[in-house]
C-alpha cells in the first residue's frame, strides 16, 4: 500500500461527493467520479465548474488552476471505471445494505491493494469492512461539508485496519491542506459525535415551544460566536441525515440527549428535509437555495405588540466586571446610570474600570474623548441601594448566589419607585425565585448578559409566569435601544446558551474519560470541522471549571436526565483547585502572570 494516491475515485456525487473532488483535483490528483446516470454524471461536473467559478471570483484559485482541476475530473455511471483507481473514496447515502453491497462489488473490480474509504459519519467501520474480502484496506474517510473550506478530516480505523493504509490516508489529507485527526470507530466519531447531540437538543427546545428558531440560532451565534444556528446547520446538513446519525449514536450509547427528537422524524417522514428540498425548520426560496424566505412561522415584531413602560435611568447593583461592563453599555446609549456597591470605595473602584474600558475604546478609535467624557459623566457610583429610589430599571448583577439575590431583591422592592422594572442577569438561577422575594413579581425579569458585557451583543430575555407583558416589552425595546439583540426563552436552567452549551462540554469531557481522543484532537475537531471559534476545553478553562460544574449541576437538577450529570473528571478538577485559567491549571497548564 505504499504506492502514491495519485488516481481516486470518488462514488456518489452529491454536495459531499463533488466538494470531495474538487479538492483533490485542485490538489493535482486524478479524480474519477462515479454516479448512479450520466445525467447525473453531467449534473456533477456542472456543479464543480460552479464551485471553480465561485473560487477564481473570490481569488482563492486563478483560471488556470480551475481549467486544470475540471481536466482532472472525469464522470462515469459505471463502477467498472474505478479499476485503476489506488484509493476510492464512498460517499452514497447513510445506508449499511447501500454500502455493503458497494463494497463487495468494488472488490471484484480494484486490485487487492486498493484503499477503500467510507465517507460514513454514522455507521461502524468495521461492519461495512466485514464485507470486503480484504478488510485490512478499508477505513473511514470523513471530510466536512463544505469541503473546499473546512480544514478538518477525520480518518477512522477499525481492529482490522492495516496500519500503511492508515499512513497512506492520513498523509494524503496532509497534501490536501488538511488537518487529519486520528479517531476510533464508533458513531459520530469526535466532531459529529459531540456536535449532533447539541443539534438535537436544539430541535428539542424547538419543538417544545420553548424558544423561536430564529431566538435559539440567534443566541447561538451571539452567545458563542458559532457560524450558524443549531436548526439552520440541521437544515445544511439534511434532517433525515441527522436523525440517522443520532440513531446510531443513540444505539450505541443509549444516551437521552442522543435519541432522536420527534420532530425530526416528523420533518424527515414529511420530506421537510432542509435545504436541499427547500423545507426544513425554516423555508427557503427553493430546493438548494440559502435563501430562507417567511413562512407562517416568521415572527412578525408588530404583532400584538405591547406598551412599553419608559426608561430613562438606570440602576445596576454589583461592583464586578458585568455590573461594570452593564453599566458602561446603559451609559453609552444615552441613559444616566447610578452603579451602586456595598460601599462607596468599591462603586468608585467599579467606575474607575468602567473608565479604563472607555480609554481603550478613544484609543482603538471606537470612541470620541467626548463620548468618552459623556458616557463617564452620566454615571454615579454609589455606596448604597437607597440611590435606586428614582432609577426606572434596576438590574442586579451580583454573586450568583440564590440568597444573595433574593435579600437584594428584597431590599429593591422597598427602595425602588412603583413600576419600576427589577432584572436579574443571573444566567443559571430560576428568576421567578427572586421575583417572589418581592411584593411585585410582575415587574421583575431576567436579563442575562454575555461576558464582556459591552463586546456581545446577546441578552437573553427571561420571563417568568408572573412577568407582566409591558415589562417585556420594555425590556426587549431597552434591549434594542442599547444595541443589544434581545431573544425571548421561558424561567428554566440554562435559558437558551447554557442549557445548549454545557451538554456538549460535557459530552467532549466524558470523551476525554473514555480515552476515545485526546484533548488537542477534540478542540481541532471542533475548531476546523464545526467552525467553533474555541475547542471545547480552552473554553472550558476560560468559563472557569467550577463555573461550569455549578451550571452542569443545575442543569442536571432541573432535568434529571442522567446524561447531563457531570462528568467525574470536571468534579476531580474543581476537587483539585483546577479551576482552569484563573489558576493556572484547568485542563491545561498555563504560565502564571
Amino acid at each position: 500500500m505504499d504506492t502514491p494516491l495519485s488516481t481516486i475515485a470518488v462514488v456518489g456525487l452529491g454536495t459531499m461527493g463533488i466538494g470531495i473532488a474538487e479538492v483533490l483535483a485542485r490538489a493535482g490528483r486524478e479524480v474519477i467520479g462515479i454516479d448512479v446516470s450520466d445525467a447525473a454524471a453531467r449534473q456533477a461536473v456542472a456543479a464543480l465548474e460552479a464551485s471553480t467559478a465561485r473560487a477564481v471570483k473570490k481569488e482563492r484559485i486563478t483560471e488556470g488552476e480551475r481549467l486544470d482541476a475540471l481536466a482532472r475530473f472525469r464522470t462515469f455511471s459505471d463502477l467498472q471505471a474505478v479499476a485503476d483507481a489506488q484509493l476510492v473514496i464512498e460517499v452514497v447515502p447513510e445506508s449499511y445494505e447501500i454500502k455493503q453491497q458497494l463494497f463487495r462489488e468494488l472488490d471484484a473490480i480494484v486490485s487487492p491493494t486498493t484503499i477503500l474509504a467510507t465517507g460514513t459519519n454514522a455507521l461502524s467501520v468495521i461492519r461495512l469492512a466485514a464485507e470486503s474480502q480484504h478488510p485490512e484496506r478499508v477505513l473511514g474517510l470523513h471530510f466536512f461539508n463544505p469541503a473546499p473550506a473546512m480544514k478538518l478530516v477525520e480518518v477512522v480505523s477499525s481492529v482490522l485496519t492495516a496500519p500503511p493504509a492508515v499512513e497512506a490516508v492520513t498523509e494524503l489529507a496532509r497534501d490536501l491542506g488538511k488537518e487529519p485527526v486520528a479517531v476510533g470507530d464508533r458513531p459520530g466519531f469526535v466532531a459529529d459525535g459531540l456536535l449532533f447531540g447539541y443539534l438535537n437538543q436544539a430541535a428539542a427546545m424547538y419543538e417544545a415551544n420553548y424558544a423561536s428558531r430564529e431566538d435559539i440560532d440567534a443566541a447561538m451565534k451571539l452567545g458563542c460566536g458559532l457560524p450558524m444556528g443549531p436548526l439552520a446547520l440541521l437544515d445544511l446538513i439534511g434532517v433525515d441525515t441527522a436523525r440517522t446519525v443520532l440513531e446510531a449514536m443513540y444505539s450505541a450509547s443509549h444516551d437521552r440527549l442522543h435519541a432522536p427528537a420527534p420532530i425530526l422524524k416528523q420533518l424527515s417522514e414529511a420530506g421537510l428535509t432542509g435545504r436541499k428540498a427547500g423545507r426544513g425548520f425554516y423555508t427557503y426560496m427553493a430546493p438548494g437555495s440559502q435563501t430562507v424566505v417567511p413562512d407562517a412561522q416568521t415572527p412578525l415584531e408588530s404583532a400584538g405588540a405591547k406598551a412599553g413602560r419608559t426608561v430613562r435611568s438606570v440602576g445596576v447593583a454589583g461592583s464586578g466586571t458585568m455590573a461594570s461592563g452593564i453599566a458602561e453599555v446603559f451609559a453609552k446609549a444615552g441613559h444616566d446610570v447610578v452603579l451602586a456597591a456595598r460601599s462607596q470605595e468599591k462603586a468608585d473602584t467599579a467606575k474607575r474600570r468602567i473608565a479604563k474600558s472607555l480609554e481603550r475604546s478613544v484609543t482603538k478609535g471606537r470612541l470620541t474623548a467626548q463620548a468618552r467624557d459623556e458616557t463617564l459623566g452620566r454615571i454615579t457610583a454609589a455606596g448604597s441601594l437607597d440611590s435606586f429610589a428614582d432609577v426606572d430599571l434596576a438590574v442586579e448583577a451580583v454573586a450568583e448566589d440564590l440568597a444573595v439575590k433574593q435579600q437584594l431583591f428584597g431590599t429593591l422592592d422597598k427602595i425602588c419607585k412603583p413600576g419600576a422594572v427589577l432584572a436579574t442577569t443571573t444566567s443559571s438561577l430560576p428568576v421567578v425565585a427572586c421575583a417572589r422575594a418581592t411584593s411585585r413579581p410582575q415587574d421583575v425579569i431576567g436579563m442575562h448578559f454575555f461576558n464582556p458585557a459591552p463586546a456581545m451583543k446577546l441578552v437573553e430575555v427571561v420571563r417568568t409566569v408572573l412577568t407582566a407583558d409591558d415589562v417585556h416589552a420594555t425590556v426587549r425595546e431597552v434591549c434594542r435601544k442599547i444595541r443589544k439583540h434581545p431573544v425571548d426563552c421561558g424561567d428554566r436552567a440554562g435559558f437558551i446558551v447554557n442549557a445548549l452549551l454545557f451538554p456538549y462540554l460535557n459530552n467532549a469531557i466524558k470523551m476525554v474519560e473514555e480515552h476515545y481522543a485526546t484533548l488537542d484532537d477534540i478542540d481541532a475537531a471542533m475548531k476546523l470541522g464545526g467552525g467553533y471559534p474555541m475547542g471545547p476545553f480552552e473554553l472550558l478553562d476560560v468559563v472557569g471549571l467550577d463555573v461550569s460544574l455549578a451550571i452542569e449541576k443545575v442543569l442536571h437538577g432541573e432535568f434529571r436526565d442522567p446524561g447531563l450529570a457531570p462528568a467525574p473528571l470536571l468534579e476531580h478538577l474543581v476537587a483539585a483547585g483546577c479551576l482552569g485559567r484563573k489558576t493556572g491549571r484547568g485542563f491545561r497548564e498555563y504560565a502564571r502572570r
